[in-house]
């Protein structure tokens, strides 16, 4: 790369002297680097006499060539360097759909008017899943409910979550301002699946009271079990954060009650793997926006 941005300086000039001015360096040694280039190629690149040099036609295409490299390099190392200073690239954040739906779309918009040139890539999906993401190096963290221990990773608590209960519109316990938890077991009861953490939270709670809730119904998505509560099929128990996934249909939140419940969403990031700079600037908006008290639903709050 040196010979090929020597020989390219003293082509553009025509002279050994003015290029070697224009490159602050000494006229011998760009005269060494240029030799070196023809010993190299096997070619005459330049005819020389006392006063100035002249391309010969293997020196005509060597230019042309030459400068392509030189630029593409000079252009390659430019957006090195923005990617260094986390000025490009890509931010990868795994995370369960509410937080990617609710929570980040406010703080994404912040770090794009500040880095327009970094893109965010959001991997929702379930707790296990979004975990294993930050774990296998897919992710650059993951924002998510805390999973079991790990040496692998390392959580930094986020948000808190409640529990609200979700029912029909006209349902007797809609007329409360709280409900149980023993309440909402007694009535038909509609679950998500097993692999969610919102399913592990509401039956380690219905056992922690002693109530029997046996699911009625289970779905896999949070907005299916919103379509069953608002068409009259039975109750359910919702963190906050995904009430706006519900979609269409009416139903009556009412805060959850004896015990208070809150799933916990953390920070989860590789123990052992250090963090590209352009997502340690996305963690940075994101405490930013959390330290200015950013929007968040009601039940929802800031650790």
């Amino acid at each position: 790369m040196r010979q090929l941005a020597a020989y390219a300086a003293v082509a553009r000039a025509g002279s050994f002297t003015a290029a070697a001015a224009d490159l602050h360096v000494s006229q011998s040694s760009l005269s060494r680097a240029v030799a070196d280039l023809e010993r190299q190629l096997g070619a005459q690149l330049l005819e020389r006499d006392t006063r100035n040099v002249r391309l010969t036609a293997a020196g005509a295409e060597a230019l042309r060539i030459s400068e392509q490299i030189v630029n593409a390099h000079r252009a390659g190392m430019k957006e090195l360097r923005r990617f260094l200073l986390g000025e490009s690239g890509t931010v990868a954040v795994a995370t369960l759909p509410s937080v990617a739906a609710v929570l980040l779309p406010q703080v994404i918009s912040g770090f794009r008017r500040q880095r327009p040139q970094v893109a965010v890539r959001i991997m929702d999906g379930l707790e296990r899943t979004v975990l294993g993401r930050v774990a296998s190096g897919d992710a650059d963290f993951a924002i998510t409910t805390v999973g079991g221990p790990s040496d692998q990773l390392e959580h930094h608590p986020l948000a808190r979550d409640r529990f609200v209960a979700l029912l029909p519109e006209g349902h007797r316990l809609a007329e409360q301002p709280e409900v149980t938890w023993e309440e909402l077991a007694r009535e038909p009861f509609l679950a998500v699946g097993r692999e969610s953490s919102v399913r592990r939270l509401t039956d380690a709670t219905f056992a922690q009271v002693d109530a029997q809730a046996a699911p009625a119904a289970e779905a896999g998505s949070v907005a299916t079990v919103g379509g069953l509560v608002a068409a009259g099929l039975g109750v359910s128990a919702m963190p906050a954060l995904v009430l706006p996934l519900m979609g269409a249909g009416s139903v009556v939140c009412r805060p959850l009650v004896e015990p208070v419940v809150e799933r916990r969403l953390d920070i989860a990031l590789h123990a052992r793997r250090a963090l590209p700079l352009a997502a340690h600037r996305f963690l940075e908006t994101l405490e930013e926006y959390r330290l200015q008290g950013g929007d968040l639903p009601p039940g929802v709050s800031w650790a």
